[in-house]
């Protein structure tokens, strides 16, 4: 009967086209950063799409925003900074050889990004129970909706939209390396899988980070 362990067992094997585990990590890692410089791009044009239309009518903004809810945007990036923390811990844990503490701390990370989108999903249904949508779409029911909201919540679900589309993303990613965190596929001499996701969700709660004053504190 084998003694060997299961990180025995599944070693990683370097490419062949790479000199050594360090040098391949290195391109990994130059690679993944030139991915998330294509998403900072995609949101920057947006933010730019904002600073214009915000200069072009100041005080819809203002009044639009006051339908938001400030308490949920708020509980939504403490969630965030916490799986930032967590999944910060779970990098941490493959460095240190901690499989039982990395496959904790990215379950917990999994369960705050949850919880994201299930608050998420609860400030979108308010907003189409009281007609606030993008477009032609705006048919607003109540007092205080100022003329030309339909620009505010068409930049409101397009960008929250699409960050919430990047955290479904991003959790695919950490189940993807929870299974190889659970199979021992993951150790100190590999873990360019879990550090690339951290990187990955570490954009993501910053963007988060950015949209919340944009849209929830313009007052």
């Amino acid at each position: 009967m084998s003694t060997t362990t299961p990180a025995e067992r599944w070693r990683h094997h370097v490419g062949h086209h790479f000199e050594s585990a360090s040098q391949e990590f290195s391109a990994n890692k130059f690679g993944f950063w030139l991915f998330l410089a294509t998403e900072v791009l995609l949101f920057g044009g947006l933010f730019v799409a904002y600073v214009v239309f915000r200069n072009l009518y100041p005080e819809m903004f203002h009044e639009a925003h006051r339908h938001l809810d400030r308490t949920m945007g708020a509980t939504n990036t403490i969630v965030l900074i916490c799986s930032s923390l967590t999944m910060a811990l779970a990098v941490r844990s493959a460095q240190t050889d901690r499989p039982k503490q990395l496959i904790g701390f990215l379950i917990v990370t999994l369960l705050l990004a949850a919880t994201f989108l299930v608050i998420k999903y609860f400030e979108y249904m308010a907003k189409i129970h009281h007609g606030l949508l993008p477009g032609y779409l705006y048919n607003p029911h109540g007092e205080g909706n100022p003329v030309n909201g339909n620009i505010f919540f068409a930049l409101y679900f397009l960008m929250t939209g699409l960050h919430g589309l990047h955290v479904v993303a991003g959790m695919t990613a950490i189940s993807w390396v929870l299974v190889k965190a659970m199979r021992r596929q993951l150790s100190s001499e590999w873990y360019t899988p879990v550090e690339l996701t951290g990187l990955y969700w570490h954009l993501v709660d910053l963007i988060w980070i950015y949209l919340f004053p944009l849209f929830y504190l313009i007052g």
